[in-house]
């Protein structure tokens, strides 16, 4: 049973930087991909940002690349850190897992519950 839990989430003014960890419990095999996701009231949810194995490739979407950096601390946690922030990142961010990584934002079958950030 994979648990994934976020924390981190909080309301930082524009300009900002927040990280954010997804503590990951659970059996994953060792090529499982671990994402970023965010979903802001009446829009659909947008993948963020993905770590594939080992570390050496990352997914962004174009709307953070340069700005947020995805990385695994340990075995159990990925942080997404997030500078430069805008309003527009204001969003519940979720931690998601799938088996493999595929270059693409579908598929992610565990998901946490969430950790809010706001930026105004």
């Amino acid at each position: 049973h994979v648990q994934l839990v976020e924390s981190g989430g909080d309301s930082v003014q524009a300009g900002g930087s927040l990280r954010l960890s997804c503590a990951v419990s659970g059996y994953i095999n060792d090529g499982a991909c671990v994402g970023w996701f965010r979903q802001s009231p009446g829009k659909e949810r947008e993948g963020v940002a993905a770590l594939y194995p080992g570390g050496g490739t990352r997914l962004y979407a174009d709307s953070v690349k340069g700005r947020f950096t995805i990385s695994r601390g340990n075995a159990d946690t990925v942080y997404l850190q997030m500078n430069s922030l805008k309003p527009e990142d204001t969003a519940m961010y979720y931690c998601a897992a799938k088996a493999l990584c595929d270059g693409s934002w579908e598929g992610f079958n565990y998901w946490g519950q969430g950790t809010q950030v706001t930026v105004s």
